[in-house]
């Protein structure tokens, strides 16, 4: 404890990558990713609600959005992490891949919500599902050794 500060740190370990099956867990557990892409203006990173499905990350937005303009049909990266600054500890798992506009049965991108769709927190209607088409996957820990993976959601 620092007595001067009246604050007391965790002891701080290193890093340590995860496995691919870890970083695939710990993609379970979260609802909101962050999507790297190249725009207009230069990178952009916006965040998302996603889904896994089928080994892809998939994710709804407008047909509009600077995300449905730019990155489809190019490489993107997904970003997901959860933090605990209290301990000093913490993950953050990186997918990158192509972006491409899901189709649905009748060969449209443009699909109605179901059950396993990503429910996207902004309001408005969001019918446009994007999906990455993961080409690497890596992740990292940091902190304590035993800090705990969380669960994975539930639908």
């Amino acid at each position: 404890m620092d007595q001067s500060r009246g604050e007391s740190h965790a002891r701080i370990g290193s890093a340590v990558e995860l496995s691919r099956d870890e970083c695939w867990q710990l993609l379970s557990t979260q609802q909101v990713g962050r999507v790297a892409y190249v725009g207009d203006d230069g990178p952009r990173i916006v965040p998302v609600n996603y889904v896994l499905r089928e080994g892809h990350v998939e994710f709804r937005t407008t047909s509009y959005s600077e995300l449905a303009t730019h990155a489809p049909g190019h490489p993107v990266a997904f970003e997901v992490d959860e933090l605990d600054t209290a301990h000093h500890a913490g993950w953050s798992v990186v997918v990158t891949g192509r972006c491409e506009r899901a189709m649905d049965e009748f060969n449209t991108v443009f699909s109605s919500p179901t059950e396993q769709s990503a429910t996207p927190w902004a309001g408005g209607r969001r019918p446009m599902v994007l999906r990455i088409e993961v080409g690497h996957v890596s992740g990292r820990h940091v902190g304590e050794t035993g800090w705990h993976h969380p669960e994975p959601r539930r639908s």
